[in-house]
């Protein structure tokens, strides 16, 4: 275990790497590793366990009944994932969990970490917190990005709000899945932003002409 890795990460900040093995321990933390594509978690499991990517990466993704795909999120190394379901433990989860790539997670027993008395776990649960609470952000911008009926609704949404967060009209960003849109619609309604002279757009890269903007 790279313990001067979790160190940096925020779920561990303000802890140093001596501290770590006792804490795990006391967590009953295990790791397991998925190869690319397998699952992690699936759609009406019930978990009591935080998961941290170590290595590789997760898609946070949702299936309908016709088999379309709508990736909600994506987990790098050093993120959690599930630590609402495991504070929960008996909810079933709306949504499955996929390794990408090859991967490798480090899982925390929250029930553990929750009914704990450890001398750490007052900042471990801080961190979790913020962990939260900046999910809880992005859950609500995206509520917002996608509450309009319209494709360019959305998008106008979407890219007014990066223009503002990167405080430039020119930013790159990917937009695949993202907006709950399929690819294609997508395609012919930044086409037809193009030529209403709203922005510019080439691969990832948009500036928006705001003088133009609705």
């Amino acid at each position: 275990m790279d313990y001067q890795f979790l160190a940096g990460i925020l779920l561990f900040q303000g802890l140093s790497p001596d501290v770590l093995p006792d804490l795990l321990a006391g967590l009953g933390a295990g790791t397991r590793f998925y190869p690319r594509g397998e699952a992690v978690l699936r759609t009406g499991d019930r978990t009591g366990r935080l998961g941290l990517v170590l290595s590789g990466g997760v898609n946070i993704e949702n299936h309908d009944a016709w088999g379309n795909r709508t990736i909600l999120d994506h987990v790098a190394p050093g993120q959690v994932f599930a630590e609402t379901y495991a504070c929960v433990p008996g909810e079933p989860l709306m949504v499955d969990v996929a390794a990408v790539q090859d991967t490798e997670v480090l899982f925390l027993d929250m029930g553990l970490l929750l009914s704990g008395e450890g001398p750490h776990h007052g900042i471990l649960l801080r961190n979790l917190l913020t962990i939260t609470a900046r999910k809880n952000l992005a859950l609500s911008r995206r509520i917002f990005y996608t509450s309009s009926k319209t494709i360019r609704g959305r998008l106008l949404s979407y890219l007014s709000d990066q223009a503002v967060l990167q405080n430039s009209p020119s930013f790159s960003i990917q937009l695949a899945d993202y907006l709950g849109v399929d690819r294609s619609a997508l395609s012919n309604e930044l086409g037809k932003m193009r030529r209403d002279g709203l922005l510019s757009a080439r691969k990832s890269h948009f500036r928006l002409n705001v003088s133009q903007m609705p």
